[in-house]
C-alpha cells in the first residue's frame, strides 16, 4: 500500500493538532490555573517539604539497599498496585 501526498497531508494535519492544542488549552487557561495556584500557596511550600522528605527517604533506602524490600513491602500491604503499569 502506498502513501499519497493526501494520506500524508491527513497525517501531518492530525500529528500538528495533536502537538498544538495541548498548547492553545494552556494558554487559554493559564490566568485561571495561576489564581488557583496562589490560593494553593501555603500548602505548597508543605507538600514541597514532603516531597524533598520523601526525596531524601528514597536515597537513603537506595544507597542502603533496602528500596527493594521497601517495595515488596508496598505490593504485599497494598496489593492494587501491581495493577498499575
Amino acid at each position: 500500500m502506498s502513501a499519497t501526498l493526501a494520506d500524508g497531508i491527513a497525517l501531518l494535519t492530525i500529528y500538528s493538532l495533536g502537538l498544538g492544542v495541548p498548547f492553545l488549552l494552556a494558554a487559554l487557561f493559564t490566568d485561571t490555573l495561576s489564581a488557583k495556584l496562589k490560593s494553593f500557596g501555603r500548602l505548597g511550600r508543605g507538600l514541597r517539604a514532603l516531597a524533598g522528605v520523601v526525596m531524601i527517604a528514597m536515597g537513603v533506602a537506595m544507597m542502603t539497599g533496602y528500596l527493594s524490600s521497601f517495595a515488596f513491602w508496598l505490593l504485599e500491604t497494598f496489593p492494587v498496585l501491581s495493577s498499575i503499569g
